[in-house]
């Protein structure tokens, strides 16, 4: 039973969970699937054609669109979804590569700045067409316009951002 004074709580009076609904459980499971599988799909051409995983390809995405192709390490670490230690281990390969450089911020030595070169800016173009086919492939071109507004809709209220990135 649920909760009368709060019936969308998922609790029952007692405090003890509700199962899911048949149409909560699909909701679920569809969430699911696209969190657990759609990676792999976008991944898999990329690993194929640029030797780039999803998580590097979208570490370069993301610096090389932000002013001057620099973004702190843990903005970073944010929107490529990913934990510091990760992203730190992929930053440093690149550097390596010398693709991208860190260095202190200059308006906050606490933090750290990775900055695209532009032998990385070159890797980052010459892989985005590949990784714009998969986006289309599996999940835009099976949308309609419609149903992408509601998707964009859907994960905004679903994200979460850490405070301090706010």
């Amino acid at each position: 039973m649920a909760d009368p004074a709060n019936p969308n709580s998922g609790e029952d009076a007692s405090g003890d969970a509700l199962w899911l609904t048949a149409d909560e459980k699909e909701a679920w499971t569809g969430l699911v699937s696209l969190v657990l599988l759609l990676p792999g799909k976008l991944e898999s051409p990329l690993q194929q054609e640029a030797g780039l995983t999803l998580f590097e390809y979208l570490t370069l995405s993301h610096i090389s669109e932000a002013p001057e192709r620099r973004l702190r390490m843990s903005e970073l670490a944010y929107l490529a979804s990913g934990s510091l230690s990760r992203l730190s281990n992929v930053v440093k390969r690149f550097e390596q590569r010398g693709w991208v450089e860190r260095s202190p911020d200059p308006d906050d030595g606490r933090y750290t700045i990775a900055a695209l070169t532009d032998a990385g800016y070159d890797v980052v173009v010459a892989a985005a067409p590949t990784h714009v086919r998969s986006v289309r492939q599996f999940v835009l071109d099976p949308l309609t316009a419609a149903d992408q507004k509601a998707l964009a809709r859907i994960a905004a209220k679903l994200r979460v951002r850490p405070v301090d990135l706010s």
